[in-house]
């Protein structure tokens, strides 16, 4: 019997519409796909998952590859990413029938430290939150999804079974390590009615 509901973060309940975040603040529209590939970079978002990376260190970084104006308005996309996500359409209604449907509501996130001091000062992902009885940010506990010892930290704070969740993400790798745990799983594919109607007919 499902209880318990695990929410992925990215592309799950918020888009990641990473063009048009770099849009907002790049003036020179000829720079932006240039703008947009290092602010994005993998090098420096890997490690702002695990957190073992500055925003200091991140906009040196960004500055060191693109100076001058370019760079600067490079890192006010940067200090701005998490006041520009957009919420996945529907996703709201999803959240609201997993909280009236089971006992606990956490959330499981390879996201920086940056997001988890900044999302309570917009408004929007503040209030898409707010059901939630727990959240594990990667960035925080400096272990990523897929590795089993995120799941276990989740599990092992709030004091989870795992056969009692259901793990709902985006990305095969985390489901499968979740199964690999005995976590029942959702494979996520951008349809918050389908997922909704999914957990109603729990």
């Amino acid at each position: 019997m499902i209880r318990y509901f695990i929410f992925d973060f990215g592309r799950v309940i918020v888009d990641f519409a990473e063009l048009e975040m770099t849009e907002k603040f790049v003036t020179d529209k000829r720079r932006i796909a240039r703008a947009h590939r290092v602010i994005f970079d993998r090098l420096y978002w890997d490690r702002l998952d695990l957190g073992t990376i500055s925003d200091r260190e991140v906009k040196l970084g960004i500055m060191r590859r693109l100076g001058g104006r370019l760079g600067t308005e490079a890192c006010l996309v940067y200090d701005n990413w998490v006041s520009t996500l957009t919420l996945i359409p529907h996703i709201e209604e999803a959240i609201a029938a997993a909280k009236k449907k089971g006992e606990g509501m956490y959330l499981l996130s390879n996201i920086s430290e940056k997001f988890a001091k900044d999302y309570p000062a917009v408004p929007r992902v503040a209030a898409a939150l707010a059901p939630f009885d727990g959240m594990v940010f990667s960035g925080v506990v400096h272990l990523v999804k897929p590795d089993r010892r995120i799941y276990e930290h989740l599990l092992s704070t709030y004091g989870l079974a795992p056969d009692e969740c259901l793990f709902i993400d985006d990305s095969p790798k985390n489901i499968a390590g979740a199964t690999a745990l005995g976590i029942n799983t959702y494979l996520f594919d951008g349809d918050a009615l389908k997922l909704k109607a999914y957990i109603e007919a729990l």
